[in-house]
């Protein structure tokens, strides 16, 4: 049925098992670019299994990022210039997909294969490990790398390139997901299974954009403030000492300042007349649209300004002026090295950060999921219970 399932002949494949795994189990497949109506929820899919050097996990938790949504519609396309909130249900998503070249529609670039199991968000327990991997692994709780790191035959990583769980590969909307044992790293932590699952995707792109904007104890503005990654984002900040400054709808206000945010600015007010010119070192951005500009006229020359996300709009008007006369710095953050997803496991086990759920729900209900991820209505994430294995 998926891609891992069907072809398993050209690995070595020697599995141990703790129990016995069943044939079929419960899972979600993304039968094409789409509306909601592309969503598929199956309890016949091919269970998969762990080849050389891979483990199998029985899913507990998955959290619903925005990545899956915008892979779904085909929004990483470079024919759309939406917004990500713009035409994401059923009935639009046809358009935005239609507008342009759907191959281009994954964010690596290349054409998606289907059907595809999304999903990158996976707290769970290897249930089996393939050839080459200690039986002892078995019984670990994991959390999955969302990114994982190409390797090159000798192990090295190959620059900037990595394969995105639930997008080259089938992901954690399903009751078991296979990985490469050296992405799935243990967990010690008393945090339950959705409170895990809320974390690996959003939170990772958060200590990402951190790192490459090497952020300190200095002033951070940080947009799109109350969702997956804002919030994480505001945590993760004030852990490194910063003074965060967040932008997010009034009514989150309360809850974003709760998660360590000194102070909060209105979406829909005016940055330059609420912070003034040249008042913040690194700006950290998940909305771009039209207020972009308004962003660099904030940083202080020398600033830096990080982006992992556009969901006001991917095309935006840059006067190169500011750009060069303030010696701005302008980062991109996507590919993240090893360390980062250790790292963030590190915070979770000291707890040096905590879990924001805003709901849960069964994974056969991820349609509803979707539209109340899309409504923008919570702070925090939304995550999904597969059903449990009898």
């Amino acid at each position: 049925m998926t891609t891992e399932a069907a072809d398993s002949s050209s690995a070595e494949i020697v599995t141990h098992s703790a129990t016995s795994i069943p044939a079929h189990m419960a899972a979600v497949l993304l039968t094409g670019h789409g509306g909601l109506d592309r969503l598929e929820y199956r309890t016949d899919v091919p269970v998969p299994t762990a080849r050389s050097g891979e483990v199998l996990v029985n899913v507990r938790a998955a959290g619903v990022n925005n990545t899956d949504i915008n892979t779904r519609v085909g929004w990483y396309s470079k024919s759309v210039n939406s917004g990500t909130s713009d035409g994401l249900d059923t009935s639009d998503a046809e358009s935005v997909v239609s507008s342009g070249d759907s191959s281009d529609a994954p964010w690596s670039g290349a054409s998606l294969a289907f059907p595809r199991i999304q999903g990158a968000d996976v707290c769970g327990v290897i249930m089996a490990v393939g050839g080459g991997i200690a039986p002892a692994r078995i019984g670990e709780r994991v959390l999955l790398r969302s990114m994982a790191p190409v390797r090159d035959v000798d192990e090295s990583l190959v620059p900037f390139e990595f394969t995105t769980l639930g997008a080259e590969r089938d992901g954690g909307f399903a009751q078991f997901v296979v990985a490469d044992s050296v992405d799935a790293i243990a967990v010690d932590s008393d945090w339950s299974d959705v409170e895990l699952g809320s974390i690996p995707c959003a939170s990772s792109t958060a200590e990402n954009m951190l790192r490459r904007a090497q952020v300190g104890a200095e002033r951070v503005l940080i947009t799109g403030a109350s969702g997956g990654v804002g919030s994480a984002l505001v945590q993760l900040a004030s852990r490194r000492g910063a003074e965060v400054i967040a932008v997010c709808s009034a009514a989150k206000s309360d809850a974003v300042r709760e998660l360590g945010a000194s102070r909060v600015v209105d979406r829909d007010g005016d940055l330059l007349t609420e912070l003034g010119s040249n008042s913040i070192d690194v700006v950290a951005d998940l909305v771009a649209g039209p207020q972009w500009p308004g962003l660099l006229d904030v940083l202080r020359p020398g600033g830096r300004y990080v982006t992992s996300g556009a969901i006001a709009g991917p095309i935006t008007e840059l006067d190169v002026r500011s750009l060069y006369l303030k010696d701005l710095s302008l980062l991109g953050a996507t590919y993240q090295p090893p360390h980062v997803f250790t790292d963030l496991v590190g915070y979770v086990e000291r707890d040096e950060i905590r879990p924001i759920v805003a709901t849960t729900l069964p994974l056969s209900e991820i349609a509803d999921a979707q539209r109340e991820f899309m409504s923008k209505r919570h702070v925090g994430k939304i995550v999904l219970v597969p059903p449990p294995v009898p």
